[in-house]
This record gives C-alpha cells, sequence and structure tokens, in this order.
C-alpha cells in the first residue's frame, strides 16, 4: 500500500478523495482488473469509472518510479559522503521527476568536465570568491594572479579567469531557481523554427514546414510530430529560440547578489557562458522532449479514441458474407464465411487492370453468391478497391441479385494473415486467402476479429509509429480490455485472442478454455470454469461477470450480472414476481415492475449496494444486451459513385473513417475520402476537439463544398 505522502498527492492531483486512492491501491496490489473495479466494485471505490481508475493506477505507477530514483539518487549522495539532512529532506518531499534530477544535478557522475579541470588547477577558491560577490574593493586581477602556475598549464591571467569562469558557469547551470526560470521562459516565450535542408531537391510532405516559425504553446501536436520526421528524416533543420537579452537578464537577476563587488563583470561572463554553452543546448533537450512527450501523449489519445470506436461498431451478426481482397496484377481474393464466420469457399478472379477479365469475373462471383446463399460483400479498402467495388455495384445492378456491398477498413489484415494465430486458424490456406477472411469476419463481428490483431497495424491514428511504442501498446491494450469487457464475450464461441482480453484470464487460461469447449462440448454454466487449470476463485471472480452462456440453465448466466450477485437477483425476481425462468418473455412486465422503485429502500432490503441493484435491474430487463446493437450500423450500397458525378454543394451520406486533430476522413463512396476539416463540422461555434463531433465509424450527412479532380480532394462540411 502506498504511504500517506504519496495517497495525498495523487488525491491533489486526481481530485479524488485519499479514501478512495488507498482502496484502488489496495485492490489493484491484489490484482484485481479495471473493468471489474468500475462494474462491480463501484460501492467500495466511490463510482470511480474506467477512466478514473486507469488514471489512479497511472499515478500510483508514476511514484514507484519516483520512489525508485529518490532511492538511487538518495543512495549515490550517500556514497559521495555528501548528502546532508536539508538535501535529504528536499529530495524526499519532490514530486516531479525534472525537479528531482535539478536536485541531482550537481552530485551526478559525468564526465570530466571543464569545470572539474579547472578545480584541479586549484582555480576553485577563486571561483568562491567570484561567487560570494562580497569583496567590493582593490583589483580583481590582483586576486587572480595568485593562482598562475606554469606546472599546472595557469600560465597566463587570462588562463586564470578561464578556469575560474568554467567553474562558476557550472555552478549557475547547477543552479535551482536559474533552471527552474528558464525552464518556464522556454515553455512559455521560446519559438521553433524549422528550414528547409537545401540539399533535398525532390518534393516531400513537409513543404509546409520548410519556412516556419511558432511559438511553442501554439504547436499543435500534429505538428510537433510532423517536425520530428521531418528533422529525423534529414529533410528539416530545427532550431529553437529565445529572446538572448532578456534571458540573460533574468538570469542576473538570481544569480547577482551584490553589484558593487569588483567581480560583477566577471559573474556576468559565466552567466552569458553558462547559457549558451550548457543551458541553453540542455534546456531545448529538454524543452523539444516535452513537446514530443506531450504531442506523442495526444496522439496515443486520439489513436486511442478512434480504436475504440472502431472496435465497438455494431456487429452485422448471422450475415453471409463474400470478402473480396481487391488487387491489380495478382488478382481478387474472394472469401466466402457463413453467419458464424466459418469459411467455406474461396477462389481467385481478375476483374481489375491489367487482365480486365470482367465476363469471366462475374460468372464466378454469381456462382459463388448462389451457391452460399451470399447477402453481403465486403470489399477491402487496400489498392483496387474502388476498380473491385465497380465491378461489384454493375455485376448487381446487371444481375439484380439481392445483395449489397460495403468498403471495410483493411488496414492489419495481412499482418494478421502471416501471424500465428492466423496459421493455427487456417493451416491448410495461403496467407492472401486468410487476409481476406479477416475482412469478410470484420463485417459480421468487427471487435471479435481486430483483437487479432496488433493495434498499431489498425490504420486509424496518426504518426503512429512516431510515438512512445511502450506507452502507445500499454494505451491501445487498455482500449481493447475495455472494450471487449463492456460488450463480454459468448464462451461457446468466442476465440481465445478474444477471451485472452477478459477480465483476469490471459493467454493461457484463453487458450485452455477454448480447448476444453474442443474436447468437452460447450459451457452449459460459469461455474464450469472452475474445473480448468489455473482458474482459481480470484481469477474466476475477475472473469465470471464479463462471459456470457446462452446455453445455460441460468439465465443470469447469460448477462453482466456477477455470480456473487445471483441470490439478490433472485431474491429480487421473488420480491417483485417475476419468473427468472422465462426473463426474455417478460420485458414489459419488469420495466412497469422496476418503474417507480425507491433503490434506496430495496438495496438495504436485498443488503447490496445501489450500483450493484442498478446493475441486476438493467440486466434483468436486457437479458445478453450487446451495447453496440443501439449503434449506427454500417452503410451498405449497391451501386458506386464516380469522381466525376460529384459536384460542389452536392448532400451525400458517409462512413467516418479516420479523425485526425485538423478534421475527419468520410467514406461517401468515392476512390477518394473526402476531408471533413474541423472548421467546416460546425457553422455556430468553433470546435477544438474534432472527437466532440464524430467518431470513427459516425454515419454523418455531409455537402460537398471544394472539390479539386485532378488532386484528387473532396471538401466536406457537415450538414
Amino acid at each position: 500500500m502506498p504511504n500517506s505522502l504519496i495517497v495525498n498527492t495523487i488525491s491533489s492531483q486526481l481530485n479524488i478523495s485519499a479514501k478512495q486512492i488507498s482502496t484502488v491501491a489496495g485492490f489493484i496490489d491484489e490484482g484485481a482488473t479495471i473493468p471489474f473495479l468500475a462494474r462491480y466494485r463501484k460501492e467500495a471505490t466511490g463510482g470511480l469509472d474506467e477512466e478514473q481508475l486507469r488514471d489512479v493506477r497511472d499515478a500510483l505507477e508514476f511514484q514507484k518510479t519516483l520512489a525508485s530514483r529518490k532511492e538511487t539518487i538518495l543512495k549515490s549522495i550517500k556514497e559521495q559522503e555528501k548528502l546532508t539532512p536539508e538535501l535529504e529532506a528536499q529530495i524526499k518531499g519532490c514530486t516531479d521527476l525534472t525537479v528531482l534530477e535539478d536536485l541531482y544535478l550537481p552530485y551526478k557522475q559525468k564526465r570530466k568536465t571543464r569545470g572539474d579541470k579547472a578545480k584541479e588547477k586549484g582555480l576553485e577558491p577563486l571561483a568562491q570568491l567570484i561567487w560570494e560577490q562580497e569583496i567590493e574593493s582593490g583589483s580583481p586581477d590582483d586576486y587572480a594572479k595568485e593562482y598562475i602556475n606554469k606546472e599546472k598549464e595557469v600560465e597566463t591571467l587570462e588562463d586564470v579567469w578561464q578556469g575560474a569562469n568554467d567553474i562558476v558557469a557550472e555552478w549557475i547551470n547547477e543552479h535551482l531557481e536559474v533552471r527552474e526560470k528558464l525552464r518556464d521562459i522556454f515553455l512559455k516565450h521560446a519559438t521553433i523554427k524549422t528550414k528547409k535542408n537545401p540539399t533535398v531537391k525532390e518534393r516531400t510532405n513537409f513543404e509546409d514546414y520548410y519556412e516556419f516559425a511558432a511559438k511553442v504553446d501554439r504547436l499543435k501536436p500534429y505538428q510537433i510530430l510532423a517536425i520530428n520526421r521531418g528533422e529525423r528524416e534529414n529533410v528539416l533543420f530545427v532550431s529553437t529560440e529565445v529572446w538572448e537579452e532578456r534571458t540573460l537578464e533574468t538570469m542576473d537577476d538570481i544569480v547577482i547578489t551584490n553589484d558593487m563587488s569588483i567581480f560583477t563583470e566577471r559573474i556576468q561572463d559565466a552567466v552569458e557562458d553558462a547559457f549558451k554553452r550548457l543551458l541553453s543546448p540542455s534546456l531545448e533537450r529538454e524543452l523539444r522532449n516535452a513537446l514530443t512527450d506531450k504531442a506523442d501523449e495526444h496522439a496515443i489519445e486520439t489513436f486511442a479514441t478512434n480504436l475504440g470506436n472502431l472496435l465497438m461498431q455494431p456487429p452485422l451478426e448471422k450475415k453471409i458474407v463474400l470478402g473480396l481482397d481487391p488487387a491489380y496484377r495478382s488478382g481478387c481474393k474472394l472469401a466466402v464465411v457463413d453467419g458464424t464466420g466459418k469459411y467455406l469457399d474461396g477462389t481467385t478472379i481478375y476483374p481489375t487492370p491489367p487482365q480486365n477479365k470482367i465476363v469471366e469475373s462475374e460468372v464466378v462471383l454469381g456462382k459463388l453468391i448462389e451457391k452460399h446463399n451470399v447477402e453481403l460483400i465486403a470489399i477491402g479498402n487496400g489498392t483496387g478497391s474502388r476498380e473491385a467495388e465497380q465491378f461489384v455495384a454493375d455485376y448487381i445492378q446487371k444481375s439484380g441479385a439481392d445483395v449489397s456491398y460495403l468498403i471495410v477498413n483493411e488496414a492489419g489484415a495481412s499482418v494478421y494473415s502471416a501471424s500465428k494465430i492466423a496459421r493455427d486458424e487456417f493451416p491448410d490456406l495461403d496467407a492472401a486467402q486468410r487476409g481476406n477472411i479477416s475482412i469478410a469476419r470484420r463485417v459480421q463481428d468487427p471487435l471479435a476479429e481486430l483483437v487479432k490483431i496488433d493495434p498499431k497495424s489498425i490504420g486509424v491514428g496518426l504518426y503512429q509509429h512516431d510515438v512512445n511504442q511502450n506507452q502507445l501498446s500499454g494505451k491501445l491494450d487498455d482500449v481493447v480490455e475495455s472494450c471487449v469487457n463492456e460488450v463480454g464475450v459468448n464462451l461457446n464461441t468466442a476465440s481465445a485472442p478474444l477471451l485472452t482480453h477478459i477480465s483476469g484470464l490471459g493467454k493461457r487460461v484463453a487458450e485452455a478454455i477454448v480447448k476444453q469447449r474442443e474436447t468437452s462440448g460447450i459451457f452449459t454454466s460459469r461455474n464450469e470454469i472452475k474445473e480448468i487449470e489455473g482458474v482459481g476463485e480470484f481469477r474466476f471472480q475477475q472473469a465470471a461477470g464479463f462471459m456470457r452462456i446462452p446455453e445455460s440453465k441460468n439465465p443470469l448466466d447469460n448477462t453482466a450480472i456477477h455470480p456473487e450477485s445471483y441470490e439478490a437477483a433472485e431474491k429480487l425476481c421473488n420480491l417483485f414476481g417475476i419468473d427468472l425462468e422465462n426473463l426474455s418473455s417478460q420485458k414489459d412486465k419488469i420495466a412497469s415492475k422496476f418503474g417507480n422503485l425507491n433503490t434506496k429502500q430495496v438495496a438495504e432490503q436485498l443488503r447490496i449496494g445501489e450500483p450493484t441493484l442498478e446493475l441486476i435491474i438493467e440486466n434483468l430487463q436486457k437479458p445478453g444486451r450487446d451495447p453496440r446493437e443501439s449503434l449506427q450500423k454500417p452503410i451498405l450500397r449497391t451501386d458506386v459513385v464516380k469522381m466525376e458525378d460529384l459536384k460542389e454543394g452536392q448532400k451525400l451520406q458517409g462512413t467516418v473513417r479516420n479523425v485526425v486533430d485538423f478534421g475527419a476522413f468520410v467514406d461517401i463512396g468515392v476512390k477518394q475520402d473526402g476531408l471533413l476539416h474541423i472548421s467546416s463540422m460546425s457553422k455556430t461555434k468553433k470546435v477544438e476537439d474534432p472527437h466532440d463531433v464524430v467518431g470513427v465509424g459516425d454515419i454523418i450527412n455531409v455537402e460537398i463544398i471544394k472539390l479539386d479532380l485532378e488532386r484528387e480532394r473532396i471538401g466536406l462540411e457537415l450538414v
């Protein structure tokens, strides 16, 4: 358990009570998962949601890191025999890693510096005189002459002053207040400037930054990441500028304590040297790192939000789907899956350039559709997608087949197709066909299929390969965990990759569950998973509420009601005359029974908390409910629109494919996604964050406000 200082620090940072912080810390120490705490321990945590719980978890992790670093620093300074009670108290009370490193800077083991060499030459006493600024009369050179020593290679007055200056400059560099003040100046007033590398001749994606300048506090996260990438690819030169004269004056105000001192001019020289040689390069690096961290955090949040929306797309269940993976020379792969996602049939056709075998391809497509009663064609959005779409649309119009199609984001399908998961699922198929099956299944249940793919490979991010990969992976794992547990899984149909993300399970137990199902048949009770090796009482407690068993004799096994609340649920049903065996046929009756319930009184009667009672009531009313059911279903099409058919002022319906800082990319059924710029999202107010208006997968009405056929660019406005 964390100590009271840590608890109070986190409480103040997050505006959550110290009692809640301590409670959550205790649960996490025991191994409880965030989804479990958010859903089944509301009474204990004071109703904290997943986001708040993860904030507490992350703050606790940071405090552990901070405590570990303090321990290392204290040990190092103690070994140098330089640890004073005051310094120890400062270090122990520090709550910021940057300030902690500033405190450690004078004691940090580093390569021998110019100041160290000057000390070896005996010049520290003179540096001390300069630093203390107490002498107000006499000639500075008279004091310096005493330190000329040819044996130590200090042959002239210039050598003496240079060495003393080096020592004082390092003291200024290590001065806590100087660093804090300059850090503040860099964060608030520095300007980032970029210029094109003159050796770059070809066109690049960084042309907006060939002559660019912006105050750091006005830089957008995507600009920071673009500048970083441009610099890394040697296309851009980047510099950081502050008002040097004002900055040096600020340093003088801190360092110069007596302007009557005969060494004032010398200390001013040391201030300038410290700034140019030591502080400016160090703080520029620190600033760039801080900007990158901030941009990373924002990009990761954007990616996470997009991923969450994508994973929570409503499933088109029980539809027989034909997946079409488009291509040119190598042909379009076809794969038919039944309503459960089982692979039925597949082949390759060549309706796209250069073969253009349209008639032959129509015959093959028609036979597959007729043979398997295909209801929907899922076309991947990769190379050749629009030509494949045109072929499919023409076929539907010509044949009159009762089938529709939609374009599916195929990002990550090739990653899945080459993975061990795909090889285990389809050992006899080639990689291309495995990827095509994934495209088809994404329509039937996006969540169940996309969890098999590394989230970074799902194309809804911006600069996701540039950001901190550990932080990105951690955040995306949180999103996947959250989505899977919010929906819950059917224990009798879920794949091992899907079960892996269920609260408390993990890969080994998930695989054991699937193996048990394959050898012993379906599960008929939640309690049966206790028989699986590795599932003790605690793991069962964490996982049980997120598993659904439609085949169970106990209808509560197909709800989000936790087994620990079954007794309370049964008592509630008895109190209100509800037949627990036939929940699904009593929806209206249940709704009327619970219409004007005094939840506090009933909760006390059942000896449970109000949040638990509310969860029980919600699930009795909607047993087996999938939270994705209420979301907009994807647009199904039967014909295709060409770029040439569009005109400004035209109103269309489209699907949001990606949301970024400056707007959203919208599929309106043509080759190129249109850009709904943030400035075109509202006519009545300024939109600060596109996510406040649209999300990935949303079906929206838009108007074309700009059309550039030559550059294939479409500007949209939200209707």
